[in-house]
């Protein structure tokens, strides 16, 4: 029976450990991606994408989703262009053409969520955009290849503030005499877009949203003042805007307290 000194013991540990390390290390270069198919099809590169999408092209490298420009031939399928929308042989041997042998994100969000799986977690809550219902696509609200330079985050994220959201929330996203301030901030301040266990997409369901903002802790402890108004009776067991204060939480054209 071998007897292993306790260094020998430590050892031995660590050498063990280190290569569950360097196993678990070298996986994480395997990709678990699987690039839409489209039967009978192969991959082309990037090159047979120029001729006729030639606008998308010239702009694409710039964006985030530019990462996924290049040709690979090693990787073929899970750069470039057809990373997205699939094997392009027999699109390009068709002349092109909307939705001939080409997969379309915008049409089905699985291809998005194939990168994107925290999003699809957040769709899958009670209170949701109606995407994986196919009511909704992705790029209604974001720009997958970047052409709208005044989008933030490289033509990814939410358009000029409100007005994504404007276009289906019209009274919502309207001028106000009195605007609530978080509206310049944008909607996103207080609704979470993609999903939500909460009604109306709020990441709060009771005063707490509210009272990030708008919250002056005073003595004696427990006394909650907005301004120099003492709230604590007023917010016990409701929300600011069901408790018919501030019911115009959007903004108010009559008046400055967000009222009807």
């Amino acid at each position: 029976m071998i007897r292993w000194p306790v260094p020998g013991l430590v050892v031995l540990g660590l050498l063990a450990l280190g290569g569950l390390l360097a196993s678990s290390c070298s996986s994480l270069t395997r990709t678990a991606i699987e690039p839409p198919a489209i039967a009978g099809a192969s991959f082309t590169g990037n090159s047979g994408c120029v001729d006729c999408h030639a606008d998308i092209t010239r702009v694409f490298p710039a964006s985030p989703h530019g990462l996924f420009h290049r040709d690979d031939p090693l990787r073929a399928g899970a750069t470039g262009c057809e990373s997205c929308h699939g094997p392009g042989s027999k699109h390009v041997a068709a002349g092109g053409g909307r939705g001939k042998f080409i997969v379309n994100p915008g049409r089905d969000a699985s291809t998005c969520f194939q990168c994107h799986i925290d999003v699809e977690a957040q769709m899958h809550l009670p209170n949701h955009h109606p995407v994986i219902e196919g009511q909704m696509s992705c790029v209604q609200c974001h720009d997958p290849h970047g052409r709208d330079a005044l989008k933030p985050a490289g033509g990814l994220a939410m358009a000029r503030l409100n007005e994504s959201c404007a276009t289906c929330h019209r009274e919502q996203a309207r001028p106000f005499a009195f605007e609530h301030e978080a509206m310049r901030e944008g909607c996103v301040t207080c609704h979470q877009p993609h999903g939500s266990i909460n009604a109306k997409l709020l990441p709060e369901r009771d005063n707490t949203l509210c009272l990030k903002c708008h919250s002056q802790i005073q003595f004696p402890a427990g006394e909650v003042f907005v301004g120099k108004l003492d709230h604590s009776a007023f917010i016990q067991g409701k929300t600011c805007w069901t408790a018919g204060c501030h019911n115009a939480v959007h903004g108010s054209n009559i008046n400055p307290k967000l009222q009807y």
